[in-house]
């Protein structure tokens, strides 16, 4: 193995380990499905709840995502335990989500404990967007990449509308930006 890459070796290196990562991306597919539709039900939860039912504690649907955080993290172990092969280009995807994943915390504490939810669906689908149009840069695939960019423009026109209709404006941001682009993605098996 040679101790210096050519510009082209090093062009053809970056394409192989996004090559690699694109034929897991089937891994990928699990988190995007999951967490889109653990989301996209509790939205639709929170506002028949709310809107509909006008019952008081809507908002604890959300105690769901626990229970979504615990299958990722499972499912994260299962799959680390079977791949023997790490890459740039995963360890990258891996850290991206962890920061969003992250970011979301905080962000939901900030707002609880400060600005209140009545502005919050449009910070959060700004999140949204931006995790999904740099994984679909990251693994170069178009519909994550359209996903985020039609997010921040619902992202905008959410911040004029009443709270409970910024509850819909998320759910269609996450059916863009989530499940579209992982029902496009094959299944690990037919890659």
């Amino acid at each position: 193995m040679p101790d210096h890459f050519s510009p082209q070796q090093s062009l053809q290196l970056i394409q192989s380990m996004i090559a690699k990562t694109k034929s897991h991306m089937g891994e990928n597919r699990f988190y995007f499905l999951l967490w889109g539709w653990v989301v996209l039900l509790a939205i639709l939860v929170q506002f028949v709840l709310k809107v509909v039912l006008h019952y008081r504690h809507h908002y604890l649907v959300w105690l769901v995502t626990i229970v979504a955080v615990f299958a990722t993290i499972w499912h994260n172990r299962r799959q680390s335990s079977k791949s023997k092969v790490r890459t740039y280009v995963g360890e990258s995807m891996n850290s991206l989500w962890m920061g969003i994943g992250i970011s979301f915390f905080v962000m939901s504490f900030i707002i609880s404990a400060g600005i209140g939810w009545l502005h919050a669906w449009p910070f959060m689908i700004l999140m949204y967007g931006l995790g999904t149009f740099i994984s679909g840069k990251i693994l170069q695939f178009k519909p994550l990449v359209v996903g985020g960019i039609a997010n921040w423009l619902i992202a905008t026109v959410t911040v004029f509308l009443p709270y409970d209709y910024q509850l819909l404006a998320a759910a269609a941001a996450v059916a863009i930006s989530y499940l579209i682009p992982a029902y496009l993605i094959k299944p690990e098996k037919q890659q």
